[in-house]
């Protein structure tokens, strides 16, 4: 079934007797081409793409829970390209690029809002790297735009200018960049791949990984055996303790990240703001309820839930930030677990396993990158080697010494 505003007036006119479900809910067979561990985002666009731009059916996506149930709906929205080294801005400009033709694509609503992302500057230094993060997008053919302090105020006059400690000096806008449905972009992925033949099991934990004489032959799992010569690990946060039912120690730790919503209110942020003293972010959404968030907990957890001292310090760069803010009722929160790699930038690669691969490693970016995570680790699986925006998102970058540490903080998960 096709949706459009002819068919939405169609059954509107007809009792809606003719919607039909979004995708199936087949049984596992007993043998696929290839296997998909996790249905959030990444697991499901890379299943959308492999049978839509390389034409493989034969294909099963797992997932524990219910499709979607993990970071891919629980995440702040913010889709963006405002990365500064070469391996991650083209990765990211595509997926930007994906984003912007994603809802005719899928044939989805995914609600794309490309209503802009904006990054403060407080200081002189943070000024002069924001201009060299400027150049870096447009080498990439992403767009940038330096405004001034005058600008903003003009703008935005809701924003602390004037704090005495974190003085507002300009910012960096890419206009395209915005938010999008959540929610949608794991229905639409889903949608798209099952009516192409895929079939997305869910309740089916993965329990196990068979190998034999260093080579993946299917899994284990709640539901029976299920054989495969290739299986795909696609599960964020649980990266650690899938990758170690094939033997592997990955270079990952798994963080929580909470994340908040106000009560609604009439509309009063025109796009995404990020605070450059501190870590905070925040945008509206369509129902008026600010959306914003900020650090890691700083612990070590596989819990979906946070800690009231982050609830404070995300509060306060809030506070610093629009002190506006503080009139606002909290509504709820929820905690995503992040899969933290120790330069701050992903994986989409092959393992030491021949047929194993993995994709994992999203640290903040996850959201942002479902469009060009599941393109890159389609065309991975399908041909066997990397796709040119994706070859430096290795899993021996460390052993080589080829770190892409955007933040410049070292090997220090919990601080990218």
């Amino acid at each position: 079934m096709r949706y459009s505003g002819f068919r939405v007036l169609r059954e509107g006119l007809t009792g809606n007797k003719g919607w039909k479900a979004a995708w199936r809910e087949p049984d596992p067979k007993p043998e696929y081409d290839i296997i998909i561990i996790g249905a959030g985002g990444h697991g499901l666009a890379t299943a959308y793409y492999l049978s839509k731009e390389f034409g493989m059916r034969n294909i099963a996506v797992l997932e524990k829970g219910w499709l979607g149930g993990g970071n891919i709906g629980r995440n702040t929205t913010i889709i963006r390209s405002n990365y500064l080294l070469p391996g991650n801005e083209p990765f990211y400009e595509m997926s930007m690029k994906l984003w912007e033709n994603l809802e005719q694509d899928t044939n989805y609503n995914s609600m794309v809002s490309q209503r802009s992302i904006l990054n403060l500057i407080h200081t002189d230094g943070q000024r002069d790297a924001f201009v060299r993060r400027a150049n870096a997008m447009f080498l990439a053919g992403a767009d940038a735009e330096l405004a001034d302090e005058a600008q903003l105020r003009r703008e935005l006059p809701f924003l602390n200018f004037d704090n005495a400690r974190f003085p507002i000096k300009g910012g960096l806008y890419q206009r395209r960049g915005g938010t999008a449905r959540h929610d949608a972009v794991a229905w639409g992925y889903a949608r798209g791949a099952d009516s192409r033949g895929v079939d997305i099991i869910q309740n089916c934990e993965v329990t196990g990984i068979d190998i034999e004489n260093g080579r993946v032959r299917g899994v284990q799992t709640v539901r029976g055996p299920i054989r495969a010569n290739k299986v795909a690990m696609c599960v964020a946060g649980s990266s650690g303790r899938v990758a170690a039912m094939a033997g592997m120690r990955l270079p990952i730790e798994s963080h929580v990240l909470q994340a908040f919503v106000s009560e609604g209110l009439k509309p009063v942020l025109p796009g995404v703001i990020t605070f450059g003293a501190g870590h905070f972010y925040v945008s509206q959404s369509d129902k008026g309820g600010l959306v914003f968030g900020g650090d890691l907990d700083g612990y070590n957890s596989y819990a979906q839930r946070g800690n009231l001292p982050v609830v404070e310090d995300v509060v306060e760069g809030g506070m610093a930030l629009m002190p506006m803010i503080g009139r606002a009722r909290l509504l709820r929160s929820w905690g995503g677990v992040m899969d933290m790699s120790m330069d701050g930038s992903p994986f989409i690669d092959k393992t030491e396993t021949e047929g194993l691969y993995f994709n994992g490693g999203w640290c903040y970016g996850g959201f942002k990158a479902t469009p060009a995570s599941g393109f890159c680790y389609a065309h991975l699986l399908a041909k066997g080697e990397s796709h040119p925006v994706a070859r430096e998102m290795r899993l021996d970058r460390f052993k080589l010494g080829h770190l892409i540490d955007e933040k410049g903080m070292g090997n220090q998960p919990n601080l990218h």
